[in-house]
Formats: C-alpha cells, sequence, structure tokens
C-alpha cells in the first residue's frame, strides 16, 4: 500500500500543468509557463537558499556585523581586557585597604589578641649565648 501511496505522490510532483498571464482587456496570452509541482520546489527553494546566501555574505563581508550584539571589533576587545584588568586591580587595592583600616580600628579599640605565651616567641640564639 504505501509503495502505491510513494508512486502516486511522485507522479503528482511530476504532473505537468500550464500558468497563463493574460491581458484582462484583451485576453491575449502575454506568457505561458509549462510547470510541474517539483520544478516550482526546487525553484522557490533555491530562491530561499540564494536569499540566505546573499544576506549571510552581506553581513559577514560588510561592516554591518559589528552591528549584530555581541561582535565586537579587536580594538575594543584590547579596551575591554585593560579596562577589566584596571577594575581588578582597584578592587584589590580597596580590598587591602579596608583590611589595613579594619586592623587600625581592632588596635585602636583594643581589640587585638596578643598571646601572652612566651614559649611561642622566637628568641635568637645569640641572646642566649650572652648570659
Amino acid at each position: 500500500m504505501s509503495k502505491l501511496e510513494g508512486e502516486s505522490t511522485f507522479k503528482r510532483l511530476r504532473n505537468r500543468y500550464r500558468m497563463v498571464v493574460m491581458n484582462d482587456d484583451t485576453y491575449e496570452e502575454v506568457v505561458t509557463f509549462k510547470l510541474t509541482r517539483l520544478s516550482v520546489y526546487v525553484m522557490l527553494s533555491s530562491i530561499f537558499v540564494i536569499l540566505v546566501g546573499l544576506t549571510v555574505a552581506l553581513i559577514v563581508f560588510t561592516p554591518l556585523r559589528y552591528y549584530i550584539p555581541g561582535q565586537v571589533t579587536q580594538q575594543s576587545g584590547r579596551e575591554m581586557r585593560t579596562v577589566k584588568m584596571g577594575i581588578d586591580s582597584v578592587n584589590r587595592q580597596v580590598e587591602y585597604s579596608e583590611k589595613y583600616l579594619d586592623n587600625i580600628r581592632r588596635v585602636l579599640k583594643g581589640d587585638v589578641a596578643i598571646p601572652l605565651d612566651t614559649t611561642l616567641l622566637e628568641v635568637p640564639k645569640d641572646e642566649l649565648s650572652e648570659d
């Protein structure tokens, strides 16, 4: 059964049709086309592929690509990397200064925990030999 349906589908694609363009006033045939469904499908598919190809070529080979979000020039990419490195270094400096100020605040408040155990101190050997 499926073999017959496949043959009938192929046969329908190969059937010939005539398309006539006529002058409405004089009923004179201006142009006549002999077409099949398959030829119309192939023609429309070809036109679609050509239009897509031309659009892609227009975008790729012209400056229009820079208007697409996410596309950047080499120069702007370099500038963004430089700015990012600068921001990272500034963030690091701010972090260090915050730690420094926090330590000064703790010292001024007296919250510094000084170890009272003297065994943790490292005494130089020169001082031991003088005694």
